[in-house]
């Protein structure tokens, strides 16, 4: 096991740091489902950014969690991509 994900691992065991992991899994979420998308196209950002029009530097911050995209933005990404975009409320795990 690599070194990051036994720190991570032991890091989620606090449950203040859980607790605020698990808060931040939707965007965990939709950052990588945008980067699967672009990528099982073989795309690059720059690819993808020259289909959608928006500027490679926005996509690279959506991708790294450093710019929370609009809802109109993510629907616009998925067309351009050739899917839909689908949001979901399921019960929460306990």
């Amino acid at each position: 096991m690599s070194s990051y994900l036994e720190f991570k691992e032991k890091m989620l065991q606090a449950p203040e740091v859980k607790k605020e992991y698990d808060a931040l899994a939707p965007e965990f979420d939709t950052i990588q489902a945008m980067i699967d998308a672009r990528k099982s196209q073989n795309l690059t950002q720059e690819d993808l950014s020259a289909r959608t029009g928006i500027t490679q530097a926005d996509i690279s911050r959506i991708e790294r969690g450093t710019r929370n995209p609009r809802l109109n933005m993510l629907k616009r990404l998925a067309s351009d991509l050739g899917m839909q975009l689908r949001l979901e409320f399921i019960p929460k795990s306990v």
